[in-house]
């Protein structure tokens, strides 16, 4: 199976969806999609793509040459524990630093199956092109991504006094004009036909956030693009030859921690809901749960990528 052709594919058939579903929804109002719906969407195709974590966690601890799994798990849940307790303590700086870190990992894990190399170059390119999620909704739903952080806890008048500066002096437009340079010479890089998965990408980011409100696009986006070519990867490496098998071995690998983690999400709902609103505590759940597993899945696939390198 070639999985770079299988991931134009998925660009091409994601670029046709996109334009069919946003319209649809953007005619309908986007009613349809609740943040209740949005939140089952991600526990369900979202979080899936991080499931197997604990299997790479095994491969990192014989790395280091640690027999007890169970310091894996301590440490993934310190790292998520950490993350929440820093973000209701000082939340604007942990959004920053959020926003800067998911720019580079949508970037990175969108792309890096066309260009498998690492350079300092690469590194900006990637942080640049992912940086385009970010942007989109500030840039055709500014107040709409604005009341979105507000329910994260944000309430620092100089944040968005900040965001408003920006807004204003028109530096989104400059970022989304980087974010469209680095999308096109990663297109011409080394092209071929494949490439195409870029530029199918880069409009269907687009397209999603011109059409719909921040959540319903960026849900869309994590799901069907972002976690579906990540968890294509995964399914790739468990069968190469068979991809229904390898699917059916990935449903298994990863069935305990998708369904571990929508628990704690529905007591987390259940516990905020005594103080906010049902949709409010759905979208802060959504977020800052979201950035809580980002970090330690993004700190063990470095680990693993650097230790895999120096092995090889």
């Amino acid at each position: 199976m070639n999985l770079k052709k299988v991931n134009l594919n998925h660009s091409f058939i994601f670029f046709l969806f996109c334009n069919i579903f946003s319209l649809i929804l953007f005619k309908l109002n986007n009613f349809i999609l609740s943040p209740l719906f949005c939140l089952f969407l991600i526990l369900i195709i979202g979080v899936s793509h991080g499931s197997l974590d604990h299997v790479k966690g095994g491969k990192l601890i014989k790395i280091f040459k640690i027999e007890n799994m169970t310091l894996f798990y301590i440490s993934y849940i310190l790292i998520a524990v950490i993350v929440i307790t820093l973000w209701v303590l000082a939340p604007s700086i942990l959004l920053i630093i959020f926003l800067l870190v998911a720019s580079y990992h949508f970037g990175k894990e969108d792309t890096q199956f066309l260009h498998n190399y690492d350079s300092n170059f690469m590194g900006i390119l990637y942080f640049l092109k992912g940086s385009l999620v970010i942007l989109a909704p500030l840039y055709f739903h500014f107040e709409e991504t604005i009341e979105i952080f507000k329910l994260l806890l944000i309430d620092n008048e100089n944040f968005y006094s900040s965001l408003s500066f920006i807004e204003n002096n028109r530096l989104i437009d400059f970022g989304v004009i980087l974010s469209s340079i680095s999308s096109i010479i990663l297109f011409i890089k080394k092209f071929n036909l494949k490439n195409f998965s870029i530029f199918f990408d880069y409009f269907s980011i687009l397209i999603l956030n011109y059409y719909l409100s921040p959540l319903i696009a960026f849900t869309a986006y994590f799901c069907f693009l972002h976690s579906v070519r990540h968890s294509m990867t995964l399914i790739y490496e468990l069968d190469n030859n068979n991809m229904k098998n390898g699917l059916l071995i990935f449903i298994k690998k990863a069935m305990p921690l998708t369904v571990l983690t929508a628990v704690i999400c529905l007591i987390g709902i259940y516990l905020l809901n005594f103080k906010y609103e049902f949709n409010d505590s759905i979208i802060k759940v959504i977020f800052i749960g979201l950035a809580s597993l980002t970090f330690p899945h993004i700190l063990l696939e470095y680990l693993l990528d650097k230790n895999e390198k120096q092995r090889t």
